[in-house]
């Protein structure tokens, strides 16, 4: 039988060298120059016992093969042997016979970090989370002193898995205990109770330690990181912590996340600010540009945003030149996304053409042709439109639901509502569980004055995703549009706004509501909140109209002159100057 091509690599490895010192100094032949002999703890007794070890675990005796191979380790103090004990007890799904050869790897080797690491992972995935408390003072303060930093940040990670999020957290604190007092480690040991609090739901806890870590070094970015975090989920006491941070010379990457922060928050404004330091402070930082140039669009200001993404361009294809460089080129495909978008809205269709073709990426191919389907569709060519879009190829039924959901909007775009709306029952049928395609039918079956049944498919969303605004502010709308039971549109919407604080569109939303119920001093001061908010062509009309209700016809027209600066076409916008105009 052939032993050696039995053995795992690592005994291969070991074997000639073991062997050598076995054999003395006879190892040698004329052509090598002889060595002096290397004495080995290997005698044939121990090294039969390891190959039998792993014989036993290729042949699935993980018991036996434990027993031998920890054994022999501990008569070598071999780290490699027992690590394989341990590895072997692992595939076993032996926890505690694990964590006997950790422990006896340890105690041989007190001095090991890898010994003491493999404890505190196996005690955390046998969840005995209270007796993690010395091995993470170990982990520590084993840690040279210039990387006690990272030691202590890396804590967290090793809990992520922890069935008891509390005494983890709980226990990590306790665990440093020494440190939280240091004067040159207290920013780090406080930022890691932080994100243990944090993983264990206790926001309040979090932002506590939070700002005891940014008392210690307040030019450490790692609370201010930590509190950008919370301020996505909706702790709002954690920006004071960012503010104070970028007081100061912060690192361009967290000043542009705390725009990301801001825009999450509406707050699109304070974020337009943060950005604009950034860009001035630091111009080569091009992920700045691409944040300024996707803000500039949303706000229709389509030459800045132009000019914005062009310098992301030229930036990002200088870093990207020469080596794959994933994020920046990630960035260029929005770039050029975005750039085409903006020449398809000034109506230059070859340019548009251009930028898509600058586009390499093969992960991005049915994209692309989507894109190129939508400028022919802009050009008058529905037809021709569809027929590219029903050409490509499908790799998943993600690719074949896109294809639908294009087509669906094209039609829709060019007013052929009951096609459109065939097309997306028809694929809704096939995958009923899709309530995002029930939404958009509900969509089209409004547009379709089909308004019995948008109620229902708007209820069968609410009942699916209950936690979701979208359906309770588009049926809270359509009721408050129609003058309908206003009463129930109310709590719809202000339901949606639950979920969804400060959006602009459920804002607007709102203020239709009051500018129906007659309260047009409330409805003015909603509606200029949501347009300050979210420059919006229909927002735009709903406070244009509300202004001229109230006699201020000379404000009404520069919101709508605004409108269609933003958005020329929109239906609501038009119609309602048509609607309005001619009065007296």
């Amino acid at each position: 039988m052939d032993y050696y091509g039995l053995m795992p690599r690592f005994f291969r490895f070991l074997l000639p060298v073991l062997l050598l010192g076995a054999l003395g100094a006879n190892a040698q032949t004329a052509a090598v120059k002889p060595v002096t002999p290397q004495s080995s703890a290997l005698d044939g007794e121990l090294f039969y016992e390891i190959l039998i070890g792993e014989l036993n675990a290729r042949d699935g005796e993980a018991g036996s093969a434990y027993a031998l191979l920890l054994d022999a380790a501990r008569k070598t103090n071999d780290p490699r042997l027992y690590q394989r004990a341990v590895e072997v007890a692992l595939q076993a799904r032996s926890g505690d016979s694990a964590l006997v050869a950790a422990r006896a790897w340890r105690q041989a080797l007190p001095g090991s970090r890898e010994a003491n690491r493999y404890v505190l992972q196996i005690l955390i995935g046998l969840n005995r989370i209270s007796e993690t408390l010395e091995p993470i003072k170990r982990e520590v303060s084993s840690a040279d002193a210039k990387d006690r930093s990272s030691a202590l940040m890396a804590i967290p990670r090793y809990f992520s898995r922890a069935g008891d999020k509390k005494i983890a957290a709980i226990t990590v604190e306790r665990a440093l205990a020494d440190y939280l007092v240091s004067p040159t480690l207290g920013a780090s040991a406080w930022a890691t109770v932080a994100r243990m609090r944090l993983e264990a739901d206790d926001r309040t806890g979090a932002l506590d330690a939070a700002r005891k870590a940014q008392t210690f070094d307040p030019k450490d970015e790692t609370a201010a990181l930590l509190a950008l975090t919370m301020m996505s989920r909706e702790t709002p006491q954690a920006e004071a912590i960012v503010k104070k941070y970028i007081e100061g010379k912060p690192l361009p990457e967290i000043r542009l996340e705390y725009a990301r922060a801001l825009l999450d928050a509406q707050q699109n404004k304070q974020a337009a600010t943060q950005i604009a330091i950034v860009t001035t402070e630091k111009p080569e930082y091009a992920p700045a540009w691409l944040l300024k140039g996707a803000l500039e669009l949303q706000d229709s200001q389509l030459n800045a945003a132009e000019q914005s993404f062009k310098r992301y361009v030229e930036l990002a294809s200088v870093k990207n030149s020469g080596a794959a460089h994933g994020e920046s080129r990630r960035g260029l495909v929005q770039a050029f996304y975005s750039l085409a978008q903006i020449a398809e809205q000034q109506k230059n269709f070859t340019q548009a053409e251009t930028w898509l073709k600058r586009i390499d990426n093969p992960d991005e191919q049915l994209n692309v042709q989507l894109r190129r389907a939508t400028l022919l569709a802009r050009q008058g060519k529905l037809e021709e439109a569809r027929k590219l879009i029903r050409s490509q190829s499908e790799k998943t039924e993600q690719d074949a639901r896109l294809k639908v959901v294009t087509e669906a909007q094209l039609l829709r775009e060019a007013k052929q509502y009951l096609a459109a709306f065939k097309l997306l029952s028809d694929t809704s049928a096939r995958t009923p569980d899709d309530l995002d395609l029930v939404y958009e039918l509900a969509m089209l079956a409004e547009k379709l004055d089909r308004l019995d049944e948008m109620e229902r498919l708007l209820r069968q969303v609410i009942a699916g995703k209950p936690d979701s605004p979208h359906a309770y502010n588009a049926l809270g709308y359509s009721l408050a549009d129609r003058n309908l039971r206003l009463p129930e549109a109310r709590q719809l919407i202000l339901k949606a706004l639950a979920f969804a604080p400060g959006d602009p569109f459920i804002t607007d939303s709102l203020g239709w509501l009051e500018f129906r119920s007659g309260n047009l001093a409330q409805a003015q001061q909603i509606l200029e909140t949501a347009f300050k908010a979210r420059p919006d062509a229909e927002i735009a009309t709903h406070l244009g109209e509300v202004l001229w209700t109230l006699g201020r016809r000379d404000q009404a027209l520069s919101i709508w002159k605004e409108g269609e600066r933003i958005d020329a076409g929109n239906e609501a916008l038009q119609e309602t100057l048509k609607r309005l105009r001619g009065k007296p």
